[in-house]
């Protein structure tokens, strides 16, 4: 559980520098475009992914650790939310 603490701290410290980083769309090689084409961002769907691991050992701990378990769960909800919006405005 630890492990996965600390990972979900990187991956959140990691996100809240990302609006200071000028991110520049770019335009999708044609094969990336083809239907059954690699995953375009594997790193933002394992991210999510291991979010979600994240999420349900924080719902299921059973200390609420001065509440700071809250404020995790809190943080992770964000994370995924903003990971979805990215991949979101990454179609448009």
């Amino acid at each position: 559980m630890f492990k996965r603490l600390l990972g979900l701290a990187v991956v959140l410290t990691l996100l809240s520098a990302a609006p200071a980083v000028k991110i520049h769309a770019a335009t999708p090689a044609p094969a990336q475009e083809k239907k059954g084409a690699r995953e375009p961002h594997p790193h933002i769907r394992a991210a999510l992914r291991e979010l979600e691991e994240a999420k349900h050992e924080l719902q299921t701990a059973a200390h609420d650790f001065g509440g700071h378990r809250r404020e995790a769960l809190e943080a992770v909800n964000t994370a995924i939310r903003q990971l979805h919006e990215a991949l979101e405005y990454d179609r448009n």
